[in-house]
């Protein structure tokens, strides 16, 4: 992610999830907020719902990379956070992507 850090502290996540703006659909869930910086900052969470720990780790790597991708399409100035649902943990890397971009456009976030 060459234009972007991580949310790594629990305080963040939080900031995003309670001021920030929030766009569904069927895999993803991300939430945004603006951050006053030149930089995305972005979070990734995946609960024990959606399965073990190798599921996880596979569905965090699928997001982080359809996102590192396409990150040149997305504004600067914003904390991301998305959450994996438990229907992300059975479908591919295209699908994660199309979800993604998805939920960028309806958040007005893309170029």
């Amino acid at each position: 992610m060459k234009f972007s850090e991580s949310l790594k502290k629990n305080y963040q996540f939080q900031t995003v999830f309670k001021k920030g703006v929030s766009r569904a659909d069927k895999y993803l869930v991300m939430y945004v907020l603006e951050n006053g910086t030149e930089r995305n900052r972005i979070g990734i969470s995946v609960s024990k719902k959606v399965g073990n720990s190798i599921v996880r780790h596979r569905v965090t790597r699928l997001v982080r990379e359809s996102y590192r991708l396409q990150e040149a399409m997305f504004n600067s100035g914003l904390d991301i956070v998305i959450v994996a649902r438990k229907n992300a943990a059975s479908v591919g890397y295209h699908e994660i992507e199309k979800a993604l971009l998805h939920l960028g456009r309806l958040h007005q976030i893309m170029l």
